[in-house]
């Protein structure tokens, strides 16, 4: 056997071994964590399971309600006086507790299944099978036609095998155990009316694991359409005014479930309870006391009971139990409300988490856009310095290649009268231009003017032209009358935009002008 972390699965008994592979198929938990958890859980699957999803923390009662097949303990007694009477009063009675109640089996019908008969034997015995659905067809002919006879002189038995319902034998089909419930409860209202008995419309075994979920009583009918006193129990007994009324009382908790013996659900249930006469009841309602997860018979009612003794039974069976069933109701509402409270604190830990999540995510956010544009800046301050450095090379280099001003003698000049910013301080500059000279020379004269004449520049080694630089000239040149602004362009000359003098002004550019 495969061990996992020092744990031998070979030294762990058939039953350990069963549950630690029912625990593992849920849960996947690896074998080093699995047994511990069960070890702790007295090797009980479902506490196992609780544990590993919701969490493991003490739960004594669980435990010991695990526990009460390992650990011998005395088991309780519900006997009233007449029972301690009978059994003191017994020859053969020993002074030892009472024995626990019998225990309720979960019947399951098989499903109806058809086999098919292989091709040569149905040759073989296809002159047998019609020979008998025919004498079939033609017995079942002949009772059909005693039935119109007057009930005085019709015999008993034709009526038992012919009317349907509780009289119907021949024919009957195993049908699955919800359908088999709906045609006995059918059959039921056509006999004795349309009552109020609350049937349930299921299987038993569904019947019986919904009393045990919801820890109600199951109260057991079985009835035999060919025994006497089946007609006059229903009648007279279980369609009484205060049965129904009791049954369909719900502070009682009752889930009322019948059979007919004909149908094979309903007799496989007569043979588990050891069903010997007929009209059959039987309580059957999960003992805690005895154990904590069994169902078993609280009452058996056996042959023609009156209505009073009938109800007086189950009373008494029921009034024995309740207080059990309603401890257990308690701790499961317990149980309910403490996972119901852990739930809701796993929730509002959980949102309180995402928004710690959703918080801490923000702030992370914030803190990378804030250094992001920290960086950005800083990368945009050195461009702008950059920039300016480029700048103040171009100017220095472009002031070098700017030509003199033509001498007095000289003819075909242009005679410029310029208006300086305000912010420069320079005021007025008038001067001389060859005529050739182009708009854009005028615009470095005025973007160099401080820097003309200084001779250091001539030697500066730094006087080159920067490399991918463009220069932006953040003024324009302009006339006042009529006003005219002309582009800093390398083919337009002065003497063809202006003629032989003007008077220009240099204004400065804003930046909301150049956006």
């Amino acid at each position: 056997m495969a061990s996992d972390a020092g744990i031998d699965v070979a030294q762990l008994s058939a039953e350990q071994q069963s549950a630690l592979e029912q625990y593992t198929q849920v849960t996947a938990q690896e074998l080093k964590d699995a047994v511990p958890l069960l070890e702790r859980s007295q090797w009980n699957v479902q506490i196992a399971i609780a544990k590993f999803f919701d969490g493991e923390g003490p739960d004594p009662v669980a435990e010991a309600m695990a526990a009460q097949d390992h650990i011998p303990q005395q088991p309780a007694r519900h006997e009233n006086l007449q029972e301690s009477l009978m059994a003191s009063s017994s020859p053969f009675s020993r002074p030892t507790p009472r024995s626990r109640p019998d225990p309720a089996p979960r019947i399951v019908p098989p499903s109806s299944t058809t086999h098919r008969m292989p091709f040569l034997l149905a040759i073989l015995f296809a002159p047998f099978s019609y020979g008998y659905r025919a004498v079939s067809t033609l017995f079942r002919s002949f009772m059909y036609i005693f039935m119109f006879l007057p009930p005085s002189i019709r015999p008993r038995q034709i009526t038992t095998t012919m009317t349907s319902g509780f009289r119907g034998t021949a024919g009957r089909r195993m049908l699955m155990p919800r359908d088999t419930a709906s045609r006995f409860k059918r059959e039921f209202e056509e006999e004795y009316g349309n009552t109020s008995l609350p049937f349930y419309e299921g299987g038993f075994a569904q019947a019986l694991d919904l009393a045990k979920k919801d820890l109600k009583f199951l109260l057991l009918v079985l009835m035999s359409p060919e025994h006497d006193d089946t007609e006059s129990f229903t009648r007279d007994t279980l369609l009484s005014p205060e049965v129904v009324s009791f049954i369909n009382d719900p502070a009682n908790n009752i889930i009322l479930w019948g059979g007919n013996v004909l149908d094979s659900e309903a007799y496989q249930v007569a043979a588990e309870y050891n069903c010997t006469k007929y009209p059959f009841s039987c309580l059957i309602c999960l003992t805690p006391k005895e154990g904590s997860t069994r169902m078993s018979i609280a009452k058996r009612l056996v042959g023609p009971l009156s209505s009073s003794t009938y109800l007086a039974e189950i009373q008494t069976a029921i009034n024995k139990y309740s207080p059990d069933l309603a401890g257990v109701r308690a701790e499961r509402t317990a149980q309910e409300v403490s996972r119901s409270l852990r739930t809701e604190q796993d929730s509002a830990y959980e949102r309180s988490l995402a928004k710690d999540r959703e918080r801490a995510r923000k702030k992370k956010e914030a803190e990378a856009e804030a250094a992001a544009a920290e960086k950005r800046a800083q990368q945009e301050a050195e461009a702008a310095e950059q920039r300016a450095q480029q700048k103040e090379q171009w100017r220095q280099w472009r002031a070098t290649s700017i030509p003199a001003e033509p001498e007095a003698s000289a003819k075909d000049v242009v005679r410029l009268a310029l208006k300086m910013p305000e912010s420069s301080g320079t005021g007025r500059i008038v001067r001389k231009f060859a005529n050739e000279t182009t708009m854009e020379e005028l615009y470095a004269f005025v973007e160099c003017y401080d820097l003309l004449g200084d001779e250091s520049l001539v030697t500066n080694e730094k006087t080159s032209e920067p490399e991918g630089y463009t220069h932006d000239y953040k003024f324009r040149i302009a006339s006042l009358m009529p006003r005219k602004v002309y582009q800093p362009e390398k083919t337009a000359t002065l003497g063809e935009e202006i003629g032989k003098s003007g008077n220009l002004i240099v204004e400065a550019v804003s930046t909301e002008e150049e956006e």
